[in-house]
């Protein structure tokens, strides 16, 4: 489903936005849905690229586990657009294309660890509204992962949560990112 714009996408014919795109597709093979409509605000665009940059230096984490847990709460949002990104950013990284494919529906598949689940349960509890995460969530995680990496999985469900409502009120959708995955998009709840 193609993208609805809620907010609609800016023109992108300034020699700066031209720049943009450019650098865009040659990243991505295409210009994500995300920069246009960033672009009618420059400053909120220019904080969102360096935030983005920074949170990619983060490396305590195993990146699986970062990736089902940002993917667990984008489902749990129903954000398409970001779903189909994190398949196309997982094929890129190498991560289990089989695991990945089955983040919308954890919970009745059976290739995923107990850690695995306990990390996508944990995102699914900070991405509920109200937040649903509970003392003995946090003990087990701490004992699992540590506190450093702890800290890292709550924040990166904190700005998965942060992308997803954003790209979801914007009216994004899934833009065909994953069809180089060769997955078929799994549908958010």
């Amino acid at each position: 489903m193609p993208s609805t714009f809620r907010i609609p996408a800016a023109a992108m014919d300034s020699p700066a936005a031209r720049l943009v795109s450019a650098v865009a597709r040659r990243m991505y093979g295409r210009v994500p849905d995300t920069v246009p409509v960033l672009w009618h605000h420059r400053k909120v665009l220019r904080a969102d690229l360096a935030w983005e940059r920074r949170i990619a230096t983060w490396d305590t984490l195993d990146p699986h586990l970062k990736t089902f847990a940002v993917m667990a709460s984008a489902a749990s949002i129903g954000c398409s657009w970001c779903l189909d990104f994190g398949y196309y950013l997982a094929h890129g990284e190498g991560l289990d294309e089989r695991k990945v494919r089955e983040v919308p529906r954890w919970r009745d598949s059976d290739v995923f660890t107990d850690l695995e689940r306990e990390v996508m349960a944990y995102s699914e509890a900070m991405t509920a509204t109200p937040p649903t995460v509970t003392d003995e969530q946090v003990a087990s995680l701490r004992g699992a992962l540590g506190d450093e990496a702890l800290v890292e999985l709550t924040m990166m469900v904190a700005v998965e949560n942060q992308r997803s409502r954003f790209n979801y009120a914007a009216g994004l959708a899934s833009q065909g990112f994953s069809d180089v995955c060769e997955l078929p998009l799994a549908d958010a709840r």
